[in-house]
């Protein structure tokens, strides 16, 4: 079960984090997430992804600032780099995180 420490550890301690915000309901989320995730582990290894399925956990969405999904936060090294919900496509989210992704990892 995910606890708000947990996600707050990977992000400390990992330098490119992804948190995927959704729901059950949510079919866009369910379409989107594994996606996401082969462009991820194609283009960017060293990324981490954490999964909030937020009918469980229902606490951790708030403290993240997250009130609709799918939303998904990316973590570069430590600090929120990119906020994404509802609207988006897996090409926009890789374009925004290639040049700081590269040029950390470099």
């Amino acid at each position: 079960m995910q606890t708000i420490e947990n996600i707050n550890n990977t992000i400390a301690t990992n330098p490119a984090v992804m948190v995927y915000f959704s729901a059950p309901t949510c079919n866009v989320c369910h379409v989107l997430k594994p996606k996401l995730v082969q462009a991820l582990d194609e283009h960017f290894p060293a990324f981490v992804v954490e999964s909030v399925d937020v009918s469980i956990t229902e606490e951790i969405a708030p403290q993240f600032g997250v009130f609709t999904v799918p939303t998904v936060l990316i973590y570069l090294d430590g600090k929120e780099f990119l906020r994404k919900s509802r609207n988006m496509s897996v090409d926009e989210v890789m374009r925004e995180i290639e040049r700081p992704y590269t040029i950390m990892m470099s």
